[in-house]
């Protein structure tokens, strides 16, 4: 095995524990600031439930068609659905949803993007055991998030939403486990 692989491999590793770390139920309190425009900050609580899928689950073999991958291709993933309620300033009404994750080598693929409907990659990196970061690219627009798990109970998100260089929101989360 070469040294390419081996690193590989354990980014592999830490992607799956990671996700395994992080199956339960969240209460998340999160707010996006604005940065091109005067605005107060939009706050919502979300509760969000991740489900651990293991290699050849439906979920999973569903995604990586989407991507236009091999069945059995994706080595693991996670099933995220939430509800969110806005707070302030009550300019939406409450959403719910899901998304599917998956990995493979340092690609993390989703049926579906924060901003769109249709199937998304990410490139995924962990600085730490911890730290989960990913890079997502799409119609022009740059997304760049931090998740931090914080002991077993508490997590830490950060994303950073840029386009054509520009820096156009940040949104900061504090996720709770509550199961």
């Amino acid at each position: 095995m070469t040294l390419i692989q081996t690193a590989q491999l354990s980014l592999e590793t830490s992607a799956l524990a990671f996700f395994k770390q992080t199956e339960g139920r969240w209460q998340s309190q999160r707010r996006y600031y604005t940065l091109t425009q005067e605005t107060e900050p939009q706050e919502v609580i979300s509760a969000i439930e991740i489900k651990y899928l293991p290699q050849g689950s439906e979920p999973l073999i569903q995604l990586a068609r989407l991507h236009h991958l091999e069945d059995t291709t994706l080595l693991g993933g996670t099933e995220v659905t939430w509800q969110s309620n806005y707070l302030r300033p009550q300019s939406k009404k409450p959403s719910n949803g899901s998304t599917i994750f998956g990995i493979l080598d340092n690609i993390l693929y989703r049926d579906r993007g924060f901003a769109t409907d249709k199937p998304v990659s990410a490139i995924y990196t962990f600085p730490n055991p911890s730290t989960l970061c990913l890079r997502t690219e799409y119609a022009g627009s740059v997304f760049e998030e931090e998740i931090k798990l914080i002991g077993q109970q508490y997590r830490t998100r950060q994303t950073i939403i840029s386009r054509a260089g520009q820096e156009l929101m940040i949104g900061q989360y504090l996720e709770k486990r509550v199961n």
